[in-house]
């Protein structure tokens, strides 16, 4: 049972906190919010808030976030999602902001640097725990353990495009699930909802409207700067990783990474594992490391502006390309939740890409372990097959050990993301001092 509807004052107080709070990846988001919405204030039942979160998951983008924007759009219509989707990524945003910018005008000093070999060394345990987490929990037929592996090798060793090998998983999920669902454990949906009018109208508004504000700020770029711009190439590609991001920021990571290292030069794969440390450690989805890229990318290639103004230019394109497509996806799609609900070939859909999701996550573990502990590592290619190859005598002996103890202190002591960040980053200064 639901209490009535809060004031929409209430809506923003609650929600405030949520964003302000809201630490610990995606898992920790969706508990948080529905200890504060379900259990506390029952502004909406257990069953309303794991159907929105089994639709989220169907998405694109964070599906904590968006889960926050259903949320608000159901207890206060349009005004109430955007007010919920904004609060959750905002203190957040503000924090990677003020970090980036730290983290580019400090770059050259020997104690900032050593700081950043703990944060990457922790970096690599905590994606390999979540690598673990999300394999306990998706791979639990052989099927999708086959899948996983097929897309771990599909980018790993033949660098296939990364929208494929998801966009292609889901693809061959439908199919699955029409013939053999249990292949891909599904279970048996209830009845499908009474017939009513399907709200066209509505869905359509809405992707007129947020198409638009998706494609303002583009337009702008494009007319004043051109095509050749970073500025135009950030808004481009981070608009383009925004309609693949299924399966959470680590699946999307890897392919992030090489593009934004190996594609377009932007920073270094070690800047890259600094960016998500940084993340880690901030309130709000784990993706809004592409805002950390999008500030660099920026800051490095300035014309005609100051690094200063092109990196907060950069960074706010990037955000607003990351998230103004959430708002169009949940706004476009709420008001077919129950419907959806039932669409088995969906859910097929969602269960096969999420264990391909395993083995995008598996690629993007072991391409930071390469960068990470060897300072170089050379790329062969014998036909269509790609393989790193790291030079050994590169090999970091400090980073290793950091991510010895890293390991340790979370899967042996069960420390928290946090902690263990700051411990990592406190060997890293103690270790400088002894070279």
């Amino acid at each position: 049972m639901t209490e009535p509807t809060p004031t929409f004052r209430e809506l923003l107080r609650v929600f405030t906190r949520i964003g302000l709070t809201s630490f610990g990846g995606p898992a920790g988001q969706i508990a948080l919010m529905h200890r504060e919405l379900v259990e506390e204030r029952a502004w909406v039942s257990e069953e309303q808030y794991l159907h929105a979160l089994n639709f989220c998951h169907l998405l694109p983008g964070p599906e904590a976030q968006q889960l926050a924007t259903w949320i608000g759009w159901k207890l206060h219509g349009w005004r109430g999602g955007f007010a919920g989707g904004m609060l959750f990524v905002i203190p957040g945003a503000l924090v990677i902001l003020g970090l980036s910018m730290l983290y580019a005008l400090a770059a050259n000093l020997d104690w900032f640097a050593a700081i950043f070999l703990g944060i990457k060394a922790a970096v690599l345990a905590i994606v390999v725990q979540a690598l673990l987490r999300i394999a306990g929990r998706a791979l639990n037929t052989r099927f999708k353990q086959g899948l996983a592996v097929a897309a771990f090798i599909a980018l790993f060793f033949f660098d296939l495009p990364f929208p494929l090998v998801v966009l292609g998983s889901g693809a061959l999920g439908m199919i699955v699930a029409a013939l053999r669902p249990d292949w891909l454990a599904l279970k048996p949906v209830g009845p499908a909802p009474p017939s009513s009018l399907r709200p066209w109208g509505q869905s359509l508004r809405a992707v007129l409207l947020w198409g638009a504000i998706w494609a303002v700020p583009l337009g702008l770029v494009l007319g004043l700067l051109g095509p050749d711009h970073v500025l135009w190439k950030i808004g481009v590609f981070f608009s383009q990783l925004a309609i693949v991001t299924f399966g959470g920021a680590y699946a999307v990571l890897a392919y992030m990474a090489q593009e934004a290292v190996n594609g377009f030069g932007w920073l270094s794969a070690g800047e890259m594992a600094d960016g998500l440390g940084l993340a880690e450690t901030t309130p709000g989805p784990l993706i809004l490391v592409t805002q950390f890229v999008g500030f660099l990318a920026a800051f490095r290639a300035p014309e005609p502006f100051s690094p200063l103004v092109a990196g907060l230019l950069g960074a706010g394109l990037t955000t607003w390309v990351t998230f103004a497509p959430c708002f169009l996806w949940i706004f476009t799609f709420a008001p077919w939740i129950e419907r959806m609900e039932h669409a088995v070939k969906l859910k097929g859909g969602l269960a096969a890409l999420t264990a391909a999701v395993v083995g995008v996550i598996g690629n993007l573990t072991a391409w930071f372990v390469l960068h990470v502990l060897f300072a170089q590592v050379n790329t062969m290619r014998t036909g269509p097959l790609r393989l790193y190859v790291p030079e050994w005598a590169s090999f970091d002996w400090r980073a290793g050990l950091l991510a010895m103890l890293a390991a340790l202190l979370i899967f042996r002591f069960k420390w928290g993301v946090i902690r263990v960040l700051g411990v990592a980053a406190a060997g890293g200064l103690a270790l400088s001092q002894l070279a």
